[in-house]
């Protein structure tokens, strides 16, 4: 019995939109408003369903714009498409986006989720011309699973053996061409052979604060939540340039808001105060990450310092420390990796509230 689709596109023909010279927008929303929950403007989806919808990644619109409208012109699939970037800046969305342009259906799993070949035949054999099977994070397929798509990617074929030894046959069954597209977090991790499979990568930068004030307007309104222009601010500038964790933020703002406010907008002394109970301070780092620099500072006198041992100092997972705190003290430049440890910066210093000159440690200056 087939599988219920994940996304259903347009079946029926329908001209190609004028492209909008400017992304959609949603109405503003004035503080203080009433809302109408009957209002069909406002939608709980946050994510954007066109790519003239998509705030950011300019570059990468534009290209494929080029592609999907090429792509329409001559009435064939999609070449396949591997997105790479750091987690949280729109790969999924991506992805479902070129299936609604297209028109088609879009089917979606996971590396880990597929253990063996026969757990992908499902997705072949329901994949329609032209349609769309999503794999999040692909870096992560088994070896005989990444083996077994190979002849699926490139001749759109699927070769089954029945029994074992001399009685052993194999069928060949063909395919409708469809499109595969691939998302990873690590793409070094990728094999060759896979990885030249694909006709077209991309990766996604993180998002300028511009962008970033944009998305929260935009799902302030979808989510029916006044918002004041610098509250959008001060969410678009912690946020890590990740979209998620804006949308994330926005999210924990109105819950404050609706608490703590009786109009439930969210003005600046209300973010204020949602952020720091939060313990986020204004560049973005967490409890997790001061406390990571001020162990490194404390207990190591700043370094150098190895990864195991400040896991163990702080009861934290090494592994934890380097996927999910180093990587944004590093974009900050707030620690160095030498060959001999983990070195905190004088920028890390400065924002702890720390003199470099006398070496003393002054009072922790306020983050909020």
């Amino acid at each position: 019995m087939a599988r219920e689709k994940v996304i259903q596109g347009d079946s029926t023909p329908r001209p190609k939109p004028e492209r909008a010279s400017t992304p959609l927008a949603a109405p503003p929303v004035a503080l203080g408003s009433v809302f109408n929950p009957d209002d069909q403007r406002f939608d709980d989806e946050l994510r954007p369903q066109r790519l003239s919808e998509i705030v950011g990644q300019k570059k990468v619109l534009g290209r494929l714009q080029i592609l999907l409208d090429a792509t329409l012109k001559r009435k064939e699939p999609l070449g396949h498409i591997l997105l790479d970037g750091p987690p949280g800046l729109g790969k999924t969305t991506l992805a479902m986006t070129l299936a609604r342009e297209m028109g088609v259906e879009c089917q979606i799993t996971s590396g880990p989720a597929v253990e063996a070949p026969k757990d992908l035949l499902s997705y072949l054999t329901n994949a329609s011309y032209g349609s769309v099977l999503f794999i999040d994070e692909i870096h992560r397929l088994r070896p005989n699973v990444e083996e077994f798509i190979y002849p699926v990617m490139e001749d759109f074929r699927v070769d089954i053996v029945l029994g074992e030894g001399m009685n052993a046959r194999t069928i060949n069954m063909k395919l409708k061409p469809f499109t595969i597209i691939g998302a990873t977090t690590r793409s070094g991790m990728l094999t060759a052979p896979l990885r030249d499979r694909f006709n077209f990568r991309e990766h996604l930068e993180f998002y300028e604060v511009a962008d970033l004030a944009e998305i929260v307007r935009r799902n302030a309104n979808k989510l029916r939540t006044a918002i004041a222009p610098e509250a959008t601010q001060q969410i678009a500038i912690r946020s890590r340039g990740t979209p998620r964790k804006a949308n994330n933020l926005l999210r924990w703002a109105r819950d404050f808001a609706t608490v703590k406010d009786d109009t439930g907008s969210i003005t600046l002394p209300i973010i204020e105060q949602a952020l720091a109970m939060l313990e986020v301070d204004q560049l973005g780092l967490d409890q997790q990450d001061r406390r990571y620099l001020q162990t490194l500072l404390s207990v190591f006198a700043g370094g150098p310092a190895g990864i195991q041992a400040l896991g163990h100092t702080m009861n934290v997972p090494p592994d934890t420390l380097e996927d999910e705190v180093e990587p944004f003290l590093l974009r900050l430049g707030f620690i160095q990796r030498t060959p001999r440890g983990r070195v905190i910066t004088s920028s890390a210093m400065e924002h702890l509230g720390i003199t470099t000159g006398s070496g003393t440690v002054d009072e922790q200056r306020q983050l909020f």
